[in-house]
């Protein structure tokens, strides 16, 4: 399910940018960061938690961030002297501190009261409609840093029946609740998934009422 926020639309699935209809060029350090605080909100994030995500295992200097952090920015039309969507909180970080909701088509209404989450580390990360992979990989939907954690080492799926986890030929397999899993297999919640030696916690919550437009 898209985010809405100002001017522009954050397809996670798709890994698609939208600002006033028109998809933005951007890579995936651009999406990863923009995620990122998205995920975190209204929590400000640490300048050394974003490069530990971003560049794990790889040294950048500040600037780098600071750079990354103006051309996003500019990729959603805020104005790091009037910010509406990315705050600066200097000598400690970044925080996304503009409202955001999930929108269902006109017409229709929301196919679940449930909202699914995963907890990786100190991350806690919403899960939307569609196919998110883990792994080690820049291009995945959500970053597992770790021994033993392959580039695409597994996927979770969310849509109408629920919540699935799935091994994506991963070397060292991927684990749910002590069970090496060898096809895609229901995910309830408090389930712990292990991905080589990294463990995390999924997480759904029950929710009362849809309409149209949901507040996350």
């Amino acid at each position: 399910m898209p985010l809405v926020f100002g001017d522009c639309v954050f397809h996670r699935e798709r890994r698609e940018l939208l600002h006033r209809g028109t998809v933005v060029t951007a890579g995936p350090k651009l999406l990863g960061l923009l995620e990122l605080l998205l995920d975190a909100r209204p929590r400000a994030l640490t300048k050394d938690e974003i490069h530990k995500t971003l560049w794990s295992g790889t040294f950048v200097s500040d600037a780098t961030l600071t750079c990354l952090v103006a051309e996003l920015r500019a990729a959603v039309g805020d104005d790091a002297r009037a910010p509406r969507l990315v705050r600066t909180i200097h000598g400690y970080g970044y925080a996304f501190c503009g409202d955001v909701t999930s929108t269902v088509a006109s017409g229709q209404t929301r196919r679940s009261s449930c909202q699914y989450r995963v907890i990786v580390g100190d991350r806690e990360i919403s899960l939307a409609d569609g196919r998110h992979v883990l792994g080690r990989s820049n291009e995945v939907a959500i970053f597992v840093d770790g021994v033993g954690v392959s580039r695409n080492h597994a996927q979770i799926t969310i849509d109408e029946n629920g919540a699935t986890l799935a091994d994506l030929g991963s070397k060292n397999g991927t684990v749910l609740n002590g069970v090496a899993i060898s096809e895609p297999t229901p995910l309830a919640d408090g389930a712990v998934i292990v991905l080589g030696a990294k463990a995390l916690k999924f997480r759904s919550f029950s929710t009362s009422g849809s309409t149209e437009t949901v507040s996350i």
